[in-house]
């Protein structure tokens, strides 16, 4: 290093508003190969505090400049072969700070197909076209006339020389830049309807004739009108009022000669519909696109991180039942740890005999395996199936409740499922997965792709990779911030791990199977390629409960054992006495213990983690019921007030399950009795809420809620 700041971190610095040693470190121990969990949690001191949201930001920046970097190399390398490069152009080229302005650049450069523009240079029209572009003298068209270059006339001289023209026009990096602005600032989505089209593309209505400011349109009617024009039921425009452009071109004309300022607003004129504008409209639509996949992908993501941190029903002996009417139901009972002890198939929507020794199996099942909770997918039939179960007269103390099953079909036929339980079919596995979702929802979810749960809007429509890394950050930070038992731990919960991956989540597994449960951390170094480095980003996050040192159940990370032991030598005690004892923790001063490599918000940590080690941060499970009574959406009268769980949370307002086979939608201006700006400020995924029913429309399947008090 010569000691002269990165220039990447310098810009990141400034977009992200981080100081640049917060950057800086940040960035070394990305390179080094820490994870982002591994550095919001275990490097505080060395970040400045940064949040995960905040380090993955960075890293994600990086990416982008070396990506755009890989691009400037590419385009140099490009104009030294055929002997292009000036200095000035290089130095421009080195200086540009994002892709639009380094193709701007490369623009003029750029190998071309064989142009309107190219032609006219061809039939030797390019003097004639510089004469009129500088607009001192009144040029002379007719010396350019000549049959054997094929011009036959003065008209296509001069027509050649604007085509010339309009390209110099349209590659101009500076005024592209302006028209960049403008079209930013000022540009009109217009959508229309295909008329032959119109009847098949229903849903697209409201876009029918529509028209508003492009950077005021949100996300999801953005993305709403991209898939109308995929579906060939909308067609859109995407430009700023010619009045607010042409002025600006039409510059170009002033100061010129009468002549030569006819035939260069023609040549603007010329150049901006055929050249520019598409141009522009193109990377305006490519940036709304991905302004308005960011948001549905931010949306999506915290819809997930509500799901997935659920609460947990825990270590309950559960049976649960995947419902069906013509089918029946697959019941199946699991034990503490979620391993199948017995399934079988039952018809309690099958006639009076056979709801009879369906209830018969539920009560023997029950009492046989002493189950203490039933789950019951939400499914089709799951209405009619929990009722049955509630009038089977079961012992009071057996929770029953309804489970979201989004996504179990997905994992049924997987094959992670085909591993676990190969010699199931994907009914039965179907109905494990509800039964293990009660359990523990994020280390049953982990086992399917996010983006098949089905909480986002838009998923299909956005870009694949972006959502598939977003989604993944999700899951990983989750999965962390709870922690994992290593003991216990799937395969596809061990691969989540900071540090792990799949073939070392795969190698603890057979160590495990191997040597029996690890009694401690440090035995991980034993796992066959667990090196040290691996180690050290994932051994905070992994817990061992029953260990010889507590400190194994707990979030304190092995590298912190020594600082924790001498806190209790300090004390007069043993770790696990200060574990235990809140006197003694509270005679403690943290500010004593402050060293080059160790900050009080460590130190911090370090205490709440002895309060209460290992400690999960998802909320206590609380037991949820539909309103009674109410099975279709044929029950449904407005001004009724249902009980309801909130399902998908969008930008335009949120989804509630009433337990009726179809959700109803609480529209943002319904959500408050004020002024909400975004739905997430209100409600969240998985929300146990009592609603009020507005209107039902039992044609259309669509059900109007609202939370406010009023109106």
């Amino acid at each position: 290093m010569n000691g002269q700041p990165d220039p990447h971190q310098l810009i990141i610095s400034r977009q992200l508003q981080l100081s640049a040693g917060q950057v800086a470190a940040t960035a070394k121990l990305l390179a080094e190969g820490a994870t982002v969990p591994f550095i919001a949690r275990y490097r505080k001191e060395a970040t400045g505090m940064l949040d995960e949201t905040q380090i993955a930001a960075i890293r994600d920046q990086l990416a982008r400049l070396a990506e755009l970097d890989r691009r400037r190399q590419a385009i140099l390398a490009s104009l030294v072969e055929r002997e292009l490069l000036t200095d000035e152009l290089q130095t421009a080229l080195k200086s540009a700070a994002n892709l639009a302005v380094l193709e701007d650049l490369y623009l003029p450069f750029r190998p071309k197909r064989r142009t309107r523009g190219l032609v006219a240079r061809e039939k030797g029209l390019e003097p004639l076209a510089r004469a009129i572009f500088a607009g001192q003298s009144a040029p002379q068209p007719r010396d350019f006339v000549s049959e054997d270059k094929g011009v036959a006339s003065v008209d296509e001289a001069l027509a050649g020389a604007r085509d010339i023209i309009a390209e110099w026009i349209s590659e101009d990096a500076s005024l592209r830049a302006r028209l960049r602005v403008l079209f930013a600032d000022r540009a009109v989505m217009t959508a229309k309807v295909v008329k032959k089209n119109q009847e098949s593309g229903v849903k697209f209505r409201d876009y029918f004739d529509w028209q508003a400011v492009a950077a005021r349109t949100p996300g999801h009617r953005l993305l709403a009108m991209f898939r109308g024009e995929n579906e060939k039921v909308l067609t859109l425009a995407l430009r700023p009022p010619e009045q607010d452009v042409l002025p600006v071109l039409q510059r170009l004309a002033s100061g010129k000669n009468e002549f030569c300022r006819g035939q260069l607003n023609l040549a603007v004129e010329d150049s901006y519909r055929r050249l520019l504008a598409p141009s522009l409209e193109n990377e305006l639509r490519g940036l709304l696109k991905e302004r308005a996949d960011q948001e549905a992908i931010e949306v999506f993501a915290d819809n997930l991180r509500q799901l997935l941190l659920a609460p947990p029903l825990g270590q309950k002996r559960v049976m649960a039942l995947d419902p069906g009417f013509r089918t029946g139901a697959k019941l199946v009972c699991l034990d503490g740890q979620g391993k199948l002890l017995d399934f079988t198939t039952i018809y309690p929507t099958h006639g009076e005999r056979k709801k009879e020794e369906a209830g018969g199996t539920v009560v023997e099942l029950c009492r046989r395996y002493a189950i203490e909770a039933i789950a019951i997918g939400n499914g089709t039939a799951g209405r009619e199936t929990e009722s049955f179960v509630r009038g089977l007269g079961l012992p009071a103390q057996i929770i029953i409740t309804m489970v979201d099953e989004s996504g179990a079909s997905v994992y049924s036929a997987s094959e992670v499922a085909r591993l676990e339980f190969p010699e199931h079919d994907v009914t039965v596995r179907g109905a494990i997965s509800i039964g293990r979702r009660l359990q523990d929802p994020l280390a049953e979810l982990v086992k399917i792709e996010a983006k098949a749960i089905g909480v986002g809007q838009y998923q299909h429509d956005v870009n694949q990779a972006e959502l598939k890394k977003g989604l993944e950050d999700v899951v990983v930070s989750c999965v962390n911030s709870v922690g994992v038992e290593v003991n216990t731990a799937s395969q596809e919960l061990l691969t989540l791990v900071s540090g792990l991956g799949p073939a070392l989540a795969r190698n603890i597994i057979a160590f495990r199977n191997e040597h029996g449960p690890f009694t401690g951390r440090r035995q991980l170094l034993q796992v066959p390629r667990l090196g040290a480095r691996a180690f050290e980003q994932c051994a905070g996050f992994l817990r061992i409960h029953g260990a010889a040192d507590p400190l194994d159940a707990s979030g304190v990370h092995p590298e912190r054992y020594g600082l924790v032991e001498r806190m209790a030598r300090d004390a007069g005690c043993t770790v696990a006495e200060l574990i235990k004892q809140e006197a003694l923790r509270k005679s403690i001063d943290i500010s004593r213990y402050v060293s080059d490599g160790v900050g009080l918000p460590t130190l911090t940590d370090i205490m709440a983690e002895l309060a209460k080690p290992g400690r999960d941060p998802r909320r206590s499970f609380s037991l949820f019921s539909f309103s009674e009574g109410i099975n279709t959406i044929d029950d449904l009268q407005p001004g009724m007030k249902l009980a309801g769980i909130i399902t998908n949370v969008t930008k335009f307002g949120a989804f509630v399950d009433l337990g009726v086979h179809q959700d109803g939608l609480i529209h943002i201006s319904q959500l408050a009795d004020r002024f909400v700006r975004d739905p997430a400020e209100v409600v969240k995924v998985r929300q146990q809420v009592t609603v009020r029913v507005v209107e039902v429309d039992r044609q259309r399947k669509r059900i109007a809620l609202s939370l406010r008090e009023t109106g």
